[in-house]
């Protein structure tokens, strides 16, 4: 039997020795994190209702799903959730009334996406909304499984008839209560997820708004006023800021979804398309903060939208 040098055996029980205070770190600071950020079991009031009542014809009904970042976590006033200002801000572009379903959960993971979908298509979707992929890193969750999930959520929408709008997973390094190194795992592992999650999207048939790359430069900067108390979850200000990077993209896919079935909704320019394949696409919006990614036949579409007022 062969026999292995003493320094090689040494070299690897360094080696295991390292990894496994590394990782010990890593959750040592996990749990420091999670004391230093708090839960608590206060949730905003529902925003669910129609916005807009007063403007002619039947209204969109849109449907809401993900996880806090999708309820408005923190936050003390309906009107100021991203369900409301979704609604608010669907209206007022679209000139039209928009009925809003909120069956987001707070904690929730991409797995739990299947039973709210279970529970909003009763609400017979135009569009759904679905910002998710925070709880996936928090709880480990491989980022293949985790956008094969969603993948499955998104074509189950779309053969419904729904049109739909994902923001992808928000960059987690711009958390302060999360010591490093654990941070710069949490940015790397965010951001990949993020990648994983738009080429799942739109190869299902989706779209894939891009917020990690653009929200974390000014979540980051803007710490104060971007972050609530509880350093973890967006303020208000964060949260409107997430959406009016949304409505823009979710207000074109109801224009395009109107315009193929004859409608004589109000139409308006978009700005040039670049057509690509979908892993050339997915680098372009990782390069381009803000960028809208979707399918138009065999190539992707991949478009930088004005951002809602």
């Amino acid at each position: 039997m062969r026999t292995v040098p003493k320094p090689a055996v040494s070299a690897a029980v360094g080696a295991g020795a390292a990894a496994t205070g590394y990782f010990g770190i890593l959750f040592g600071e996990s749990v420091v994190a999670r004391r230093a950020i708090g839960m608590t079991e206060d949730r905003p009031p529902s925003a669910d209702g129609v916005y807009g009542d007063d403007l002619p014809g039947r209204p969109i009904h849109c449907l809401v799903l993900g996880d806090s970042a999708a309820v408005g976590y923190g936050l003390d006033t309906a009107d100021a959730t991203p369900p409301a200002l979704v609604g608010i801000g669907l209206a007022h572009v679209l000139d039209a009334p928009v009925d809003v379903h909120s069956e987001a959960v707070v904690g929730a993971q991409t797995a739990d996406l299947r039973e709210q979908i279970n529970r909003g298509l009763t609400y017979k979707p135009d569009i759904a909304l679905i910002v998710i992929g925070t709880n996936d890193i928090t709880h480990s969750v491989s980022s293949f499984t985790s956008a094969r999930l969603l993948g499955a959520a998104v074509r189950r929408l779309v053969t419904a008839g729904c049109e739909v709008v994902v923001g992808t997973c928000p960059d987690l390094g711009t958390i302060r209560p999360i010591p490093q190194p654990l941070r710069w795992v949490a940015r790397r592992r965010s951001r990949n997820l993020a990648r994983r999650q738009m080429m799942a999207v739109v190869a299902a048939g989706g779209r894939a708004v891009s917020l990690g790359d653009l929200l974390g430069p000014v979540f980051d900067e803007k710490f104060d006023v971007m972050f609530g108390s509880d350093r973890f979850h967006p303020s208000a200000m964060g949260y409107a800021n997430m959406v009016s990077f949304l409505v823009p993209s979710m207000a074109a896919a109801i224009r395009e979804r109107a315009v193929a079935a004859q409608s004589v909704m109000p139409s308006v320019t978009d700005p040039p398309r670049d057509l690509m394949p979908l892993e050339e696409a997915a680098e372009q919006a990782k390069l381009h903060p803000g960028t809208e990614v979707s399918r138009e036949g065999r190539w992707t579409t991949v478009l930088r939208r004005r951002r809602a007022a």
